[in-house]
Order: structure tokens, then C-alpha cells, then sequence
């Protein structure tokens, strides 16, 4: 089921920043950003590699399609991984790894319908509406309840974020409109993170890489390249074919919730009433969108749309 691939995946990219508050302090978000792509963008064009090796050939985007060309798509798609990545750490560095998983993702659903929208014409349709409402709700409710609650948390720390939600909208928007193009999903994602593994080369060299000689920063990186990045990209890919990106997007907010516990069973971070009911929301409208609702036009509309 798709949307079961994509919630997996989202549970992988949930354990990114306890991932990352093991490596050395040294370990700067855009240092990490940039190993977490080599290894994993690496890992996936091999995969790719190795399989049009032994099936002489995989599944590509016609060039010709409608719309922007594939390579323009994908250099598009490529620059926001690479975006994405220290913006994101940027967040859970300076806000905490709950809220500034919390604020990204939870702001990524909205990004990503908004796009949708503009480039395809078509309204994401009440049921992802309906869930992305109430997942914004028991966003709101966990990015208030931590930090004891204050909801005092750093304002570079958010800006980070909200800047790495709009850049997986991007993404995720691209991606999709590749496999709608008839590009293998799995193909969809080695050369998008292939390409932004090139361009994660010169950002990762200016960057102090001290850290990975530490045993602690070694095995950060691995976790980060082939977990959160390799697998739970395998995995998405397979379930954005049968999904429209607005609602993967809706569905990866799994992340925050995989996010919040470990932040709190693992290093320590305060959960309060608050934050239960918000883990609670969010639950709710994953469900919203993983429940089939019959005949709803929203919902026979949605599978194969970009």
C-alpha cells in the first residue's frame, strides 16, 4: 500500500536529528547536510546503477513530456535536496530536534499543496485539506508544548525549518512529476540525489569534517546516508507513484511524531499534555488520508496525479 511505504520512510527520516545529536560537536548542520547526501545520493545512483546493470536498462522521464524539460526538473529538484539539508539541521541544531523536525515537516504538507496547486491546476481535494488542517493543529499543539512548554525556542532555529519545508515541497513536487512522466521511482530517486551528491562535493570540502574521524561521527554519517536517506528514499519513491505529493507530504508528517518520541525517550526533551494531544492530532489525520472513503471524487482522483 502506498501510503504505508511513505509513512515507513517518514518513520527513517524521523530518526535524523537523534542521528545527528550523536556526532561531535564539530559536526556543523551544513557538514552533516552535505555527508548525509554524498552517502546517500551515492548509494542510491549505485543502486540504480547496479540495476539497469542486470535489466539493460531502467524506466526513464521522456525529456519531450509536457512542461519543463527532465534535466531542468531535475537540476530543480536536486538544488533543494541540497537546500534542504542544512536548512533542516540548522532547525534541530538551534530549536531542538523535536520542534525543529516538528516546524519543517509540519510546514512542508502546506508548501507542497500550494505548489501542487500552482503547477497542475488542481486542488489537492477536502480529504487532504481536511488532514492537513488538523495536522497543522497538532503541530501547532507540539511546537508549543516543548522547551518546557514556553514555546520559547530560537527564531534562526524556525526560519531554518520553514526554509527546509518549502525545499521538500520542491522535491517532492519534482519527483512526482517525474514518475508521472513514466520514470521509475526508484531511477526517480538515484539521479536526483546522484546529482545532488555532485553538488553536495564542493559544500562538504568547505566544510570541517573533522568529526568523521571519530568513531560516534562515522557511524552518525552512515545512519544519516543509508537510513534516512537511501532507504527511506527507495521507500518513498514507490509509495509517490500511487500518491499524489500533497498527500506523501501529509503522510511523511509521521516523521515529527517518530521525531518527538525518541526526542523524548532518548535525549531527554520535556513531553507535556500539550504535546500527547498534538502527537494525538497528527495521528488522527494520518489516518484521515491512509482510510479509504469510498467513492469521494478527492479520493478516485488522486492516485497517478502528479
Amino acid at each position: 500500500m502506498p501510503a504505508v511505504l511513505v509513512i515507513l520512510a517518514a518513520v527513517c527520516f524521523g530518526t535524523t536529528g537523534t542521528a545527528l545529536s550523536i556526532a561531535p560537536e564539530t559536526a556543523s548542520p551544513a557538514s552533516a547536510g552535505a555527508v548525509r547526501i554524498l552517502v546517500g545520493g551515492l548509494l542510491l545512483a549505485a543502486i540504480v546503477f547496479a540495476r539497469r546493470s542486470s535489466r539493460g536498462g531502467a524506466p526513464r522521464a521522456s525529456a519531450r513530456g509536457r512542461g519543463a524539460p527532465t534535466a531542468v526538473l531535475v537540476l530543480v529538484g536536486a538544488v533543494a535536496i541540497v537546500a534542504y539539508q542544512p536548512t533542516f539541521f540548522l532547525g534541530t541544531t538551534n530549536a531542538g530536534v523535536a520542534v525543529g523536525t516538528i516546524v519543517a515537516l509540519g510546514s512542508a504538507p502546506v508548501f507542497t499543496g500550494a505548489l501542487e496547486w500552482i503547477v497542475t491546476r488542481r486542488f489537492p481535494g477536502r480529504i487532504w485539506t481536511v488532514a492537513t488542517l488538523l495536522a497543522s493543529l497538532g503541530v501547532a499543539l507540539l511546537g508549543g508544548a516543548f522547551d518546557g512548554g514556553s514555546g520559547a525556542v530560537a527564531g534562526l532555529g524556525i526560519a531554518g525549518a520553514l526554509t527546509a519545508g518549502a525545499s521538500y515541497a520542491v522535491y517532492a513536487l519534482v519527483a512526482k512529476l517525474l514518475i508521472t512522466r513514466g520514470a521509475d521511482s526508484t531511477w526517480t530517486m538515484g539521479v536526483l540525489f546522484g546529482s545532488a551528491a555532485v553538488l553536495s562535493v564542493p559544500l562538504a570540502l568547505a566544510t570541517d569534517l573533522s568529526w568523521l574521524g571519530a568513531p560516534e561521527g562515522l557511524i552518525a554519517a552512515a545512519w544519516l546516508g543509508v537510513v534516512t536517506t537511501a532507504v527511506a528514499y527507495v521507500l518513498f519513491g514507490r509509495g509517490l507513484v500511487g500518491l499524489r505529493a500533497s498527500t506523501a507530504s501529509t503522510l511523511t508528517l509521521a516523521e515529527p511524531l517518530t521525531a518527538a518520541l525518541l526526542g523524548v525517550f532518548l535525549l531527554g526533551e520535556t513531553l507535556g499534555a500539550a504535546a500527547a494531544v498534538g502527537v494525538s492530532v497528527v495521528a488522527v489525520a494520518i489516518l484521515v488520508l491512509v482510510v479509504p472513503w469510498g467513492g469521494l471524487p478527492s479520493r478516485r482522483a488522486e492516485r497517478g496525479a502528479p
